[in-house]
């Protein structure tokens, strides 16, 4: 990890699964663009809990993973890491990895906590959403996100 990274984007899945390819396609569409010095993209694969090292230091941190559930027609949507981690149970597949992860951030992290978004791309994954998730997850990471 960078020490000068302050703002993280960690992208989760498995890109030997299809339905589960999203985190891994957007980590390499943002890995092949320019990006600012204070932006570090971390692929994250399937690394469940130990994603949690990577909250440490961090300002701002954007999650990327597929998700289903939330929009019948699929798209690309961004939560906050309270509503993210409420839908554990439900919404994310492969274990609710993030959600739980997000969950058990506040009882393990020392100092003030970074800001979470989870950036979920649903349903097919196609070019136009992975670059659409890309571009988004870097907005956040670079200026923020209001969910309102």
């Amino acid at each position: 990890m960078s020490n000068d990274a302050k703002k993280r984007i960690i992208c989760v899945g498995n890109r030997y699964r299809p339905e589960d390819s999203a985190g891994p396609m957007v980590y390499d569409q943002l890995v092949s663009d320019r990006l600012p010095r204070d932006v570090e993209v971390i692929d994250g694969g399937l690394a469940g809990l130990n994603l949690l090292r990577f909250m440490h230091g961090a300002d701002r941190v954007v999650f990327i993973d597929a998700v289903n559930g939330f929009r019948p027609s699929g798209g690309v949507i961004v939560l906050g890491a309270e509503d993210a981690s409420r839908h554990a149970d439900t919404i994310f597949g492969h274990s609710a990895g993030i959600a739980y992860c997000l969950r058990v951030l506040p009882e393990v992290h020392d100092g003030k906590l970074p800001e979470i978004f989870v950036v979920g791309i649903e349903g097919t994954t196609d070019p136009e959403k992975i670059l659409k998730a890309a571009k988004m997850s870097l907005k956040i990471a670079t200026r923020g996100y209001s969910l309102n």
